[in-house]
């Protein structure tokens, strides 16, 4: 094998062959430009008429004390007023918040977003946000079927509606019940206009409608260093998909301000329960003091009795302040024994800073694990930490109140002890006086009491109404000038990439799922023979190509062929060419005939054989007789080479031995001692004899022939011998079974490209002007074709 071939095998062993695709590629150009006017013919129809998507953004600005004041600053209205805000919000824990499937099914239900509606297009239909009509849903089914309903306007305000599996015709205003969906009505829209007579809409569950939206919604915080929140939203309507990203920010502050006014609430609830218990408690005493008074006749008390109570004025005040404080942390200690889940009342808290401290971060856990529960569920390892940390705080606030209660009990008992000093004086004073003295202690301790949660009521008002949102809206929602989708540019490109890559890919496919011999590049990377000769497809049904069509395009190849062979031939006895093949149906027959008349024209005597003793076809193609011929000589001793010897009308220089009847057993008929003598003396009667032997890939026929064969032409038919095949030839080559074996390639398809079928890249031209090339199609003198349009090269069509 030479340097050249050596190089070319590795390469085509080493990938793909681009060199040799872009040649194929180059060659089907009828169908490559109509794959790339397809793919972008697609990508235009793709970009004209699927729906525009557009991107809505919008900023939050976030309270975070964790990366600095905020908007709030440093000061907190609301800590001052008695720690009402409880909770302390993070940037991160509100991003997480807005991503709350809550929060978007308060959007869905409040803008009713699981119907929408559509006006008929010709080729897709049109989301409309100012609908001229609406759907209201008067009951639904619990798990709604997305459903879509036809709508069209009929005469005398009558409507038409209907879906794959309902039909009515109703009128504006009137309940219409659809299965698998529910019953709503119709309604005009004030202001709307119908632009047509034909709409529809689709009615979805509010959980898919949620489901949707999230997919298209994202939330972000993009610089950690600043506590900003980034939201976006993709949809069809810029103007519907602004409102719903609106809403979506205003059901969030309303749910921030629920959570910081659920402190206060709570604690107004305390406030009005105790004083409504109080209240009662200090009117009957009231009562009491009332008819005590009109009982005894009791108009005011004497000097001392005054002179004793302004004296035990100050333990009376001291010991009301601590049972009011007593008080509050026996209710505090019955809220935190209760199991339920609930924030307790700050602004009645006792001025212990560690208390203060740990009610508030209770607080801030309960409200941080109600907002988690909105996309958690209550087994969630978060939740369950949450609630490990709210136990453990509620332990350490009972600890402490028992321990504040213990100190404020011993204080109590003090003043008591002090009070009663104060009372063995008073029992100097007259016992109605007395009696009157002990009713109004306990009055002005109930008024204390009382005095003292109206106070706090009044406070934890004020705090509630100048309660606000931790979050501002810094950049609305605002949609972009352009639709992010579809990307017309990409689009495009892709349409041109897939117009190449199509043919590109069907032609890499064909050639690796093609077993046939295709290309030069298939036979060299297959056998070390060298290539003699390459013949062109036949359109004629004549045989007789070189003798009828001597300046075609084939017969200047036969002359290459013969040309080639004189190389070969080189010495003065190397006479016999052997024709042989893989199979029947390769030209072998074609071959020899067209051969033998192209030197028979040079002026040589050519003799054919037929000695294809299974199968003859030679003399069929020739129209002659084959009564008697080679097995009739081998048989009969009688017979002489003269005698089976015929001249051939084709020209008088080409003669031919037929192969006479089949026998029994060609293979011995061969070995026969008569062949050889034959032989011999036809080599002295002939310059050139051609034999037409079997295939002998199926039988050994040709082997045996070969011995006296000069040169053997192995026939490769393109696109019709296999590719496995050629191991014959090789194998014959390596183990030196033929004598100067050379491979001759027949019926090669005219191609624009490269290979076989791709150009052979030489050509004859002759000094009046005409030549014969086998690059680019094959031309013939005076049988000119006439050349195919474009449509006749796609179709294939003669």
């Amino acid at each position: 094998m030479n340097p050249v071939q050596t190089h070319i095998v590795s390469e085509q062993e080493e990938g793909v062959n681009f060199k040799l695709l872009f040649a194929k590629l180059i060659g089907k150009w009828p169908w490559l430009l109509f794959s790339i006017f397809f793919f972008l013919g697609t990508a235009y129809l793709y970009i004209r008429y699927k729906t525009p998507i557009y991107k809505i953004s919008a900023r939050v600005l976030v309270n975070d004390e964790k990366k600095g004041a905020g908007m709030l600053g440093g000061g907190d209205l609301l800590g001052e007023l008695g720690g009402l805000l409880g909770s302390k919000s993070t940037v991160d824990n509100e991003a997480e918040i807005l991503k709350t499937r809550y929060l978007m099914e308060q959007v869905v239900r409040d803008m009713d977003l699981n119907i929408t509606y559509y006006h008929k297009g010709r080729v897709r239909d049109m989301e409309l946000y100012k609908s001229p009509f609406r759907v209201q849903m008067v009951t639904s089914q619990d798990t709604i079927k997305g459903t879509k309903v036809n709508l069209k306007f009929l005469k005398d305000r009558k409507i038409s509606v209907n879906t794959k599996e309902f039909e009515t015709i109703a009128h504006f205003n009137q309940a219409i019940s659809i299965p698998k969906v529910g019953t709503f009505i119709i309604t005009k829209t004030k202001g709307e206009n119908f632009a047509d007579n034909e709409y529809n809409f689709t009615i979805t569950s509010i959980d898919s409608k949620v489901a949707d939206l999230m997919k298209e919604t994202e939330v972000a915080v993009t610089n950690k260093l600043v506590t900003i929140i980034d939201l976006s939203i993709n949809h069809a309507i810029p103007k519907k998909g602004e409102d719903i990203l609106g809403t979506l920010i205003k059901k969030y502050v309303e749910a921030n301000l629920k959570d910081k006014n659920e402190v206060a609430d709570s604690t107004i609830k305390f406030i009005k329960n105790r004083l409504a218990y109080i209240g009662t408690e200090l009117g009957d005493l009231e009562g009491n003091i009332q008819g005590f008074k009109q009982q005894n006749n009791l108009a005011d008390m004497s000097e001392q009795a005054k002179l004793l109570v302004q004296n035990s004025a100050v333990y009376m005040n001291d010991l009301a302040k601590v049972e009011i404080q007593l008080s509050m942390f026996n209710s505090l200690l019955d809220y935190l024994k209760d199991d339920k889940k609930r924030v307790l009342p700050s602004s009645l808290m006792p001025a212990d800073l560690v208390f203060t401290g740990l009610m508030e971060r209770y607080n801030a856990l309960l409200l941080e694990r109600d907002r988690r529960l909105l996309g958690l569920t209550e087994t969630n390892p978060l939740i369950l930490n949450l609630d490990q940390q709210i136990a453990n705080l509620r332990k350490d606030m009972l600890a402490n109140l028992i321990s504040n209660r213990t100190s404020l009990q011993i204080t109590r008992d003090k003043l008591n002890s002090q009070m009663k000093a104060a009372e063995g004086q008073v029992k100097q004073v007259p016992a109605i006086e007395r009696n009157y003295l002990d009713l109004a202690r306990q009055q002005r301790i109930k008024q204390e009491l009382y005095i003292f949660l109206m106070q706090k009521s009044e406070e934890t008002a004020i705090s509630k109404t100048s309660t606000i949102a931790n979050s501002k809206t810094i950049d609305p929602p605002k949609s972009e000038v352009m639709p992010f989708s579809p990307k017309k540019s990409i689009i495009g490109v892709i349409g041109l990439f897939m117009g190449f890559l199509v043919p590109i890919g069907i032609i890499y496919v064909q050639d690796l799922l093609n077993n046939k011999i295709n290309n030069k590049e298939d036979i060299l990377k297959m056998t070390d023979v060298p290539i003699v000769g390459e013949i062109s497809h036949n359109d004629e049904a004549d045989n007789l190509i070189v003798a009828n069509q001597s300046r075609s395009a084939i017969s200047e190849q036969f002359r290459a062929l013969r040309t080639n062979l004189s190389f070969y031939l080189g010495q003065e006895d190397d006479k016999i060419i052997l024709f042989t093949s893989s199979m029947s149906g390769e030209g072998k027959s074609f071959m020899a005939i067209n051969l033998g008349n192209i030197l028979a024209i040079t002026g040589k005597r050519v003799l054919l054989m037929e000695l294809d003793l299974r199968k003859p076809g030679l003399s069929a193609k020739l129209n002659i007789p084959n009564k008697q011929g080679f097995t009739n000589y081998v048989i009969n001793k009688d017979l002489q080479a003269k005698d089976i010897i015929k001249p051939l009308d084709i020209h008088e220089n080409l003669f031919i031995i037929n192969s006479g009847p089949i026998p029994p057993n060609p293979a011995e008929t061969l070995l026969n001692g008569r062949v050889k003598t034959l032989m011999a003396e036809l080599k002295q009667q002939f310059d050139y004899i051609i034999i037409d032997a079997p295939p002998v890939g199926i039988v050994t026929d040709a082997q045996l022939l070969g011995p006296y064969a000069d040169m053997c032409l192995y026939l490769v038919r393109q696109k019709y011998t296999y590719k496995a095949q050629l191991n014959i030839v090789e194998e014959l080559h390596k183990g030196a079974k033929m004598k100067r074996l050379g491979i001759v390639v027949n019926d090669i398809q005219a191609s624009n490209s490269y290979g076989y079928g791709y150009g052979y890249g030489y050509g004859y031209g002759y000094g009046y002007g005409y030549g014969y090339g086998y690059g680019y199609g094959y031309g013939s003198y005076g049988n000119e074709k006439k050349k195919r349009n474009l449509w006749e090269k796609i179709t294939g069509k003669k």
